[in-house]
């Protein structure tokens, strides 16, 4: 009798442990979770001399978050930091993409802004892209890029300390802060507002897919 009560409960046992064995089969199967930005076109538009820090810091950033970028530029090349041996491939020129093709751009600052503010064809997609309402972001020298595009007067907004007057020339409400957001245009000044510049990017991105 002994023997026939520890037989079925051996079996309870045994069944017990094949229900907890797929129990946990069904819980460690992974979750496949839609990211925030997926979807999302983001360009980054950069040349030779960009600041490498601001030119990775926000593609990684995006990217994480399910963004696709697309590096552009006045030529196809592959460009080098001015501070540091980082190089990037530009994949697209400017005078092949559209405003369409893409949700916010990027502009990262270094000695690259001042190279592209002296290609036309770069200056009006960038004032294209402002005029468009979608997220423009720039940090460091990249006002530099906006102010040639006539785009600036009447707003807020930050940069490069050093050029902080050309801003108030071009009729910019000027302040020393790691992050202004003023309409679609977003700036910052340093490698240091990194985080909350990219951070603001993400966040704008997410605000005009939800129409907000």
């Amino acid at each position: 009798m002994l023997a026939k009560r520890m037989s079925v409960w051996m079996l309870l046992c045994a069944a017990a442990a094949v229900v907890v064995g797929v129990g946990c089969q069904q819980k460690t199967e992974p979750v496949t979770e839609e990211k925030e930005l997926a979807g999302c076109q983001v360009a980054i538009l950069l040349t030779e001399g960009f600041q490498d820090q601001e030119a990775l810091h926000p593609m990684d950033y995006l990217t994480e978050r399910g963004a696709t970028i697309t590096v552009i530029g006045p030529a196809v090349e592959t460009v080098k930091a001015y501070n540091s041996d980082v190089e990037i491939t530009i994949e697209k020129t400017v005078a092949e993409v559209s405003v369409d093709d893409f949700d916010a751009l990027v502009i990262p600052g270094g000695q690259s802004p001042a190279r592209l503010r002296e290609d036309e064809t770069v200056v009006a997609f960038v004032r294209e892209f402002v005029e468009s309402g979608k997220p423009v972001a720039a940090i460091c020298h990249g006002p530099q890029v906006l102010v040639a595009a006539g785009v600036m007067d009447g707003k807020r907004a930050t940069c490069y300390a050093g050029i902080a007057q050309e801003l108030i020339d071009a009729g910019v409400e000027y302040e020393d802060v790691e992050l202004i957001r003023d309409g679609n245009i977003i700036t910052s000044r340093l490698p240091q507002d990194l985080p909350v510049f990219s951070h603001a990017i993400a966040q704008a991105l997410t605000e005009k897919a939800g129409g907000q």
